[in-house]
């Protein structure tokens, strides 16, 4: 670029998602599903695109980009995010499926801006219907992180609204 400034309505910030971190029994290939309070079974042949690991935060990163309106938006591990203006990490606490019913998403998160230390922390819970198929549950598990994501871009929005010391 040359200087010039960015177009109408884009903002000029940086964000950075990841690390995240998730529970131990979901970070694996296979989709788990929940069959009572306290059992789970691994669906062997029905797998997830990629590593959750990597995929959370790209989804994160992509949903943040159309919310805030930020061109700059990297997920965890790309280098790109290392001099981000906002760095944005997350806990999933939970990451139920239940086919035929319903997925749940548990979420910490932390927004820390490294310039001031400059922090704000949050947690969001979405639950989303799904049908009886795995496609859908997957769909559902991907508007769930929408709404985890829409949370996060409000709390970023306000705390770019904070002054840096």
């Amino acid at each position: 670029m040359d200087g010039a400034a960015p177009p109408s309505g884009v903002s000029t910030y940086s964000v950075a998602v990841g690390p995240i971190t998730l529970p131990e029994v979901v970070d694996r290939p296979q989709l788990v599903l929940r069959v009572s309070p306290n059992e789970v079974t691994f669906v062997e042949l029905h797998r997830w695109a990629g590593p959750l690991k990597s995929e959370i935060p790209r989804v994160i990163a992509d949903n943040l980009a159309g919310y805030l309106n930020v061109k700059q938006v990297a997920a965890y591990p790309q280098n790109a995010g290392d001099n981000a203006e906002y760095r944005v990490l997350v806990d999933i606490q939970r990451f139920d499926s239940t086919l035929g019913e319903s997925v749940t998403i548990d979420a910490l998160w932390t927004i820390k801006r490294p310039s001031d230390g400059a922090m704000r922390t949050g947690r969001s819970s979405a639950k989303e219907s799904s049908s009886g198929s795995y496609d859908a549950m997957v769909a559902a598990h991907s508007r769930a992180l929408a709404t985890i994501s829409r949370e996060i871009a409000e709390a970023i929005r306000a705390l770019s609204t904070t002054p840096k010391p």
